[in-house]
């Protein structure tokens, strides 16, 4: 029997947004979700319930060319969704077996700043990205969790700074995150 990730359930997405204040007044006023943290103004992570976020919001930059297209069903609109594994060294073993298999890695294992998860994204057949993480904060009445705004740099992005990832880092993260 071949192996496979042993995932726990459907975790969290990111959508992203043309407005991203507008955007969260919809889901907090709208919807009842609240705010967990942002990275500055470009990206906020939402909750329904424990989970620090199951929403997270990413601002289009205002000179992206397709920033005034509306999804399409046929092709993928999210940045990425999410599957919950129990351990990082169930993560390890999930990425052993996607490099033996071939499956594009495309960022990770890495260490989240907001919600403090590792994470691990990598291709389906469709070349949507799909994150496995774990140890994600869980804010509840006994852990409770104050909002803050992240700078947008390595530390909200991997605090292991790239020293985990199995492939180098995209190109636009370093550009975006580091100044490069």
């Amino acid at each position: 029997m071949k192996k496979k990730i042993n995932v726990r359930k459907l975790g969290h997405m990111v959508l992203m947004v043309r407005d991203i204040h507008k955007s969260v007044d919809f889901y907090t006023n709208v919807v009842g979700l609240e705010v967990s943290d942002w990275i500055e103004d470009k990206m906020v992570f939402l909750r329904a319930g424990a989970d620090h976020h199951d929403l997270a919001l990413s601002q289009i930059p205002a000179d992206s060319p397709d920033r005034d297209d509306l999804p399409k069903y046929s092709r993928p609109g999210l940045e990425h969704f999410s599957y919950l594994v129990d351990s990082l060294e169930d993560m390890e073993a999930a990425a052993e077996m996607l490099q033996e298999r071939g499956v594009e890695i495309v960022r990770g294992i890495g260490k989240h700043g907001p919600g403090a998860n590792c994470f691990l994204v990598f291709k389906d057949p469709d070349g949507n990205n799909c994150e496995i993480y774990c140890d994600m904060i869980q804010v509840t009445e006994d852990n409770p969790h104050v909002a803050q705004v992240w700078a947008r740099n390595i530390d909200a992005f991997d605090q292991w700074h790239f020293k985990r990832f199995l492939v180098p880092p995209p190109h636009q993260v370093v550009k975006d995150k580091l100044g490069e």
